[in-house]
């Protein structure tokens, strides 16, 4: 189920959000921080055989 739109930003208290949980609730931001880590490791890897 989706949560439905607010216009208001989203108040995530330090205790909930604490333990490396990362919070992702739109499909949007899900893909944003994959695509990140992707990248990442896309890089890691390029500077290790060619750098």
């Amino acid at each position: 189920m989706s949560e439905p739109e607010r216009d208001e930003a989203i108040h995530i208290d330090a205790r909930d959000a604490r333990g490396a949980e990362v919070i992702l609730r739109k499909r949007r931001n899900r893909m944003i921080f994959i695509a990140g880590l992707v990248a990442f490791a896309v890089l890691a890897i390029a500077l290790r055989l060619f750098g």
